[in-house]
């Protein structure tokens, strides 16, 4: 079988191999593992290789370049315009030598890989939608786009579509899905945290307005007006750092939120396990991984309620959901601090509902679909 996978992930090349953004690419080493031939047709570029990079797993890769592209501009859109017609040769391209047309949404390449799919009706079909499937969320217009040509089952035929949560009234070819990082034999024993001693808290992820790394840090910042004990971690890099840098600085936060930048899997797994919260007040996600790596170690998390991290957070059973008002969220934080029985129950839970959810499970999951 010749799988072809249509990304805007950005990628790079580094000693014969081609690699992008790791939590992604891990993701599709699963789904390679049961393919002949590869064609990925994405954006590539020369950068420099980092934590967050890993390595595509497969004997027969093909690499199709293609120009990245956005229109969040009037430049942008112009570029775009010019661009489009590349584009659309080379993901036809793609595609017309495949067995099986693999989407990743939503994306600009995502837009575009869902449009020119309609040309191939008979062909095998999966897209996995990586955002908010709530139809009742705030969306670019591209994502709507997205969304409706992927459930339209006249345009859209023999496809399945990976969604995060369980939403109702939807077409037959939209089925609920996960993501996972962790396999069956990493099920090893949590150490209890003890919340009578320094508290450890993380935030993962890309510095960017949308996750809202800033709100971490009032977060924590209030509880230790409150007299609570709290150290903050911050994992990851992003256009934020230098706002978060400027309001450690100006709050003389130096001694209690510290910037750790990009690490690797092993590394943040040994993290998860020694902390004790993770906080995530992201404005938008699809199943946010480090919600389920921080759960699956025993460390609380704090997120905000958008797509189906409600769901799985229990509605707060296995965690603690933020209204973004930030005493009102500090004073539900003091609650579950000062109640370590809550807090364990919380823990426990959290723990029991992730580890449902491992790679050995994905990959019988991936090895179905493209099976059927």
């Amino acid at each position: 079988m010749t799988f072809c996978i249509i990304t805007h992930v950005i990628h790079l090349q580094s000693e014969g191999k081609y690699l992008g953004y790791a939590p992604y690419v891990n993701e599709m080493n699963v789904w390679l593992k049961h393919v002949d031939k590869v064609i990925v047709v994405a954006p590539l570029k020369h950068i420099d290789k980092t934590a967050i990079h890993q390595a595509y797993q497969h004997h027969t890769i093909e690499f199709i370049e293609v120009p990245s592209f956005s229109l969040i501009n009037f430049k942008e859109i112009i570029k775009s315009i010019v661009s489009l017609p590349i584009l659309f040769l080379k993901i036809f391209d793609g595609m017309k030598r495949s067995n099986h047309i693999h989407l990743r949404c939503p994306g600009n390449m995502g837009l575009l890989g869902a449009l020119v799919q309609i040309l191939f009706p008979k062909k095998a079909k999966t897209a996995k939608y990586a955002g908010n499937w709530d139809s009742n969320s705030k969306r670019p217009l591209s994502y709507k786009i997205q969304k409706s040509i992927l459930c339209n089952t006249f345009l859209t035929k023999n496809m399945q579509v990976l969604v995060y949560g369980d939403w109702k009234n939807q077409t037959k070819n939209i089925k609920s899905f996960f993501t996972a990082t962790y396999r069956e034999d990493e099920k090893i024993a949590v150490t209890a945290r003890n919340l009578n001693t320094k508290l450890q808290f993380l935030f993962v992820g890309t510095l960017s307005k949308g996750k809202q790394p800033i709100y971490a840090v009032k977060l924590v910042e209030s509880l230790k007006n409150k007299g609570i004990n709290v150290q903050l971690s911050i994992y990851g890099e992003g256009q934020e750092k230098e706002t978060l840098e400027n309001y450690i600085q100006v709050n003389n936060l130096n001694d209690v939120v510290f910037l750790k930048g990009n690490v690797n899997r092993d590394a943040m797994k040994l993290i998860y396990q020694q902390s004790h919260f993770l906080i995530l007040p992201s404005k938008s996600e699809g199943w946010p991984k480090v919600v389920a790596e921080a759960m699956f170690w025993g460390c609380l998390p704090i997120a905000s309620k958008v797509s189906c991290v409600p769901n799985m957070l229990g509605n707060g059973e296995r965690g603690i959901l933020l209204s973004e008002e930030l005493e009102e969220d500090s004073l539900s934080l003091v609650n579950c601090i000062q109640n370590q029985e809550l807090y364990d129950a919380k823990i426990n839970a959290a723990i029991s509902w992730s580890r449902n959810f491992t790679i050995d499970k994905f990959e019988t999951e991936i090895k179905q679909l493209l099976t059927s």
